[in-house]
């Protein structure tokens, strides 16, 4: 009776979200796209009002000058920046910290963030610690709880997967967990999105971001409550651009790059009004504990718990897969069977793995804990999950070799 009780005030919870989220704002980043709009950078400071940028970036971007024309476009216009190019792959507390530290010693008025959502969430979470002084991020975590006024921050993409440049949300870790902070004062005042910026990618990289830009498309696409008309549109478009190109960007198609860098942006857009779902409450943990990245993650796991939702969602899939070309003749369950089969043969195709030699069954009540307790009762998700759920997906991405 307990269970039914739990799932009950889970969907009360989802349901008020779900009003409330229709009446919040929701902040549109001004907007430089297309091959070379990275040169528009000190356009987009000066109307913001920022005159000393802090550049936060990771050392691989860093190192191979990928942001070199931003560079040379803020020298030419006689702009002073600093830079922070320390960013992990999975940000942490410490971190962001630092950041914040740097910004007010330096002197900066504004943030600009270059590089994948790490980055970006590193550069957020930082800005919230400089506006909330008596707070630390943990104090922040879940929603609505940053206060004060931040500065004003850019994001430069240079992979088209994360979204960050268009959500509210920043992902920090801390003792092998993963937790968002959300509020619309993380938006973005501005992104740019130049295809240009991810030529040096591999085409794995390239892939495997962009197989979380899928899932978040498909993910705010099956949010309960959450969804307008206009955002399940944006979702459905996301998704059919993220089929088409994805291809042929893995392969360095430099209009397919800029294509995928949009529809990337449309499914952050989507999925930070409706929420993603148990694929990233699960792929998080999986990330935090065995540094696998994120992409990879939910590349694996997205069409295992799309399949395991069952009939919750065939109606939906059926929807997504005609949007997306993917198959138009057949009933729901054909239909969504098809969708599901086709984001596998994706994964096969671009050589992203269905699972990993690296998770143990003795680390996953704890990764079982921290993905309920992130996705409970927050993401309005087709099917509520439970311990046994969890653990019987995370068994799925075992490799062979590690199942026992």
């Amino acid at each position: 009776m307990s269970g039914i009780f739990t799932r009950g005030a889970y969907r009360a919870f989802q349901l008020g979200l779900g009003l409330a989220v229709r009446l919040m704002p929701w902040p549109m980043p001004r907007l430089a796209e297309g091959p070379g709009s990275s040169r528009e950078a000190p356009r987009l400071l000066g109307e913001l009002g920022i005159a000393r940028p802090m550049i936060v970036t990771g050392p691989s971007i860093y190192r191979r000058k990928v942001a070199a024309p931003i560079y040379s476009a803020l020298e030419g216009a006689g702009v002073s920046y600093s830079v922070f190019s320390e960013v992990e792959s999975n940000p942490s507390e410490k971190t962001a910290m630092a950041i914040a530290r740097l910004i007010k010693d330096e002197g900066c008025d504004g943030v600009m963030a270059i590089g994948g959502g790490s980055p970006m969430d590193a550069a957020k979470a930082a800005l919230a610690i400089r506006a909330n002084p008596g707070k630390s991020l943990g104090d922040m975590r879940g929603l609505l709880r940053v206060g004060g006024k931040l500065l004003p921050m850019v994001a430069v993409p240079t992979t088209a997967g994360s979204g960050s440049e268009a959500t509210i949300a920043a992902v920090i870790s801390a003792n092998h967990e993963k937790y968002a902070i959300m509020s619309p004062k993380l938006a973005p005042a501005a992104a740019i999105l130049d295809g240009e910026l991810m030529g040096e990618l591999s085409p794995h990289i390239r892939a495997a971001c962009a197989m979380d830009a899928l899932t978040h498309a498909v993910e705010a696409y099956l949010s309960l409550f959450c969804n307008t008309r206009e955002n399940s549109a944006l979702a459905e478009r996301a998704a059919a651009a993220i089929f088409e190109n994805i291809e042929p960007a893995s392969a360095g198609d430099e209009g397919a790059l800029q294509r995928l860098l949009r529809a990337s942006f449309d499914a952050g857009r989507a999925f930070t009004r409706s929420g993603v779902g148990n694929v990233h409450a699960l792929s998080h943990q999986i990330t935090a504990v065995y540094g696998i990245p994120h992409g990879d993650a939910n590349a694996a796991l997205l069409p295992l718990v799309l399949k395991d939702y069952g009939a919750a969602v065939e109606r939906k899939l059926a929807r997504l897969a005609r949007a997306c070309g993917v198959a138009q003749e057949g009933g729901d369950e054909e239909l969504a069977s098809a969708f599901i089969g086709r984001i596998s043969e994706l994964n096969s195709r671009l050589g992203l793995a269905p699972s990993f030699e690296c998770i143990k069954e003795e680390g996953m009540p704890r990764m079982v804990e921290h993905a309920l307790g992130e996705a409970n009762p927050t993401y309005p998700v087709p099917v509520i999950y439970d311990k046994a759920r969890c653990i019987r997906l995370y068994k799925a991405v075992q490799s062979p070799c590690e199942a026992s």
